[in-house]
């Protein structure tokens, strides 16, 4: 097994200063069923990006309904983030921090999650480039 598929604790954004910044002056847009939300750091971070994964208690009740959701998103992001996110950030030399947020209104199947992550990692790879 390859270390590229793996997703330690230094790749989740759990910095509650980085955070706030990220949802006050970060960039973001839609890739139905999620909203992704980036901001380029100039903070040494140990990986090209740090992420963070949400689910809405709003429109999940059931903490098993938002955890398997956020589990689905997170497999989906494991398996593409070398590929198609880290390979165009190294090339720029850019550090950035973003957030995946389930906006849908079902628990969505994994082949979904799969298919529209990898569209949602192109775009961000796209936007963070320009």
């Amino acid at each position: 097994m390859s270390k590229t598929y793996t997703f330690t604790k230094e790749e989740r954004l759990c910095n509650k200063k980085l955070i706030d910044e990220l949802f006050h002056n970060g960039s973001s847009f839609l890739c139905y069923p999620f909203k992704v939300s980036w901001l380029v750091v100039n903070e040494p971070l140990q990986f090209p990006a740090q992420v963070l994964f949400s689910v809405s208690k709003k429109r999940f009740k059931r903490a098993v309904d938002r955890n398997l959701i956020k589990r689905r998103i997170r497999e989906a992001y494991r398996l593409y983030k070398q590929q198609y996110l880290y390979s165009g950030l190294q090339e720029t030399e850019k550090k950035i921090v973003f957030s995946v947020g389930f906006i849908g209104k079902e628990i969505s199947s994994y082949e979904l999650i799969d298919k529209k992550m990898l569209k949602a990692l192109n775009e961000l790879n796209g936007a963070v480039g320009k």
